[in-house]
């Protein structure tokens, strides 16, 4: 038995971050259904990556919705909007990301819902929040990375502003969703009371940067400074990076420099034994490295970094990853089979239950696959 068995959660999130979370939700046991409208369904199921679609809806629509249900009613239609709010008597859990004011107009806001439900964890997702001067603001992965100053992080000294590329604003927010539905649930076990869930994707992906943004507030507001090249972060000094080998890439985490010029035996490093000087003069020592590296094989160094305890890895694209047998062991990805015959090949959650692995039991639904089930089974 799952841990969410029993649980049933209403969504009405569209695209990435609230469907994320509802994704986790569903991994974990829950039935998590979908509130789409009719015929076109929700947002994300015309939203392509590279233009692939699967069964009339885009791939990323089928990685984020499997194991969930549709049901399909238009929220301006009162007798849709009526079993809908029977479905919600019934609920543990809703989620929607509408921006502020719209779930208002169409009469399933918080207040309204907690009338019919008190019991009910209602969960949101935002842009910006709910209220200031950007409360209604569109609020996209891409967008919220260059606004909240992730964009200044990635990337070398000279680089414009780089965001990163996944859509990690959505997914960190959607994962911070999940922790208060979760705690909100542990709450009403003990209450018996609901709760109103509210995340933000500037406020995620600020909690996403905490370590950063905690050091610009302690170091006297002194911006970041991205090294000159290969380096991930931008307050982490040498050898802190990526390098060329003479066939590929050596990364390099944080670690002792005088060691690491010992057992490298890499002599123009012995000049820097002043930790302090490590990040002051980081993309100097960083050269030295660059020009050392370049001169041995990723394996050669490897054999010799990972010996002493070094902390290294080769640089894998996926092709290279995906056929490992260190990739193989963890049994990640899975294939779903689609209604029009068609196969999704995904990946699977990456949580561990007792030891168990969490593989999904079905794949994204159509629109309104579910939708006369669920009022027979509802009596709505």
């Amino acid at each position: 038995m799952k841990p969410l068995e029993g649980i049933t959660v209403l969504e009405f999130s569209q695209f990435m971050a609230g469907p994320s979370a509802g994704l986790k939700l569903a991994d974990l046991g829950a039935r998590v259904i979908k509130i789409e409208r009719p015929v076109q369904g929700e947002g994300c199921r015309q939203i392509a990556l590279k233009n692939l679609f699967l069964d009339g809806s885009s791939l990323v629509f089928h990685t984020v919705n499997r194991d969930k249900e549709s049901y399909a009613a238009n929220l301006k239609d009162l007798e849709d909007l009526e079993r809908v709010k029977k479905l919600i008597a019934q609920a543990d859990v809703m989620t929607h990301n509408f921006r502020p004011g719209v779930m208002e107009k169409i009469g399933l806001d918080y207040d309204t819902a907690k009338h019919i439900n008190p019991k009910l964890i209602y969960a949101t997702v935002t842009g910006y929040g709910t209220t200031g001067p950007w409360a209604k603001k569109p609020g996209q992965d891409l967008l919220i990375q260059c606004m909240s100053g992730l964009a200044n992080l990635t990337g070398n000294k000279e680089d414009n502003p780089t965001p990163v590329g996944v859509a990690v604003s959505d997914l960190i927010t959607g994962t911070h969703l999940v922790q208060g539905i979760i705690a909100s649930l542990i709450r009403k076990e003990k209450t018996g009371k609901g709760a109103l869930v509210e995340v933000s994707l500037l406020e995620s992906t600020l909690d996403f940067q905490f370590e950063v943004i905690t050091t610009y507030l302690n170091d006297g507001n002194k911006q970041p400074v991205r090294a000159k090249q290969g380096s991930a972060h931008a307050y982490l000094g040498a050898p802190y990076g990526i390098y060329k080998t003479k066939d590929g890439y050596l990364s390099l985490a944080m670690g002792d420099l005088s060691k690491l010029g010992q057992v490298l035996q890499c002599e123009p490093l012995a000049e820097y034994s002043n930790s302090e000087s490590w990040f002051t003069e980081r993309d100097v020592i960083m050269d030295i490295l660059r020009s050392f590296l370049v001169k041995e094989t990723t394996s050669h160094w490897l054999e010799i970094l990972e010996q002493e305890g070094i902390w290294c890895s080769d640089v894998y694209d996926y092709k290279t990853l995906l056929n490992h047998d260190a990739y193989k062991v963890l049994q990640w990805d899975q294939k779903l089979s689609l209604l029009s015959g068609e196969e999704v090949h995904t990946t699977r959650c990456p949580i561990r239950i007792n030891d168990k692995r969490i593989f999904a039991s079905k794949p994204a639904p159509r629109v309104g696959q579910h939708t006369e089930d669920i009022i027979k089974e509802f009596n709505l």
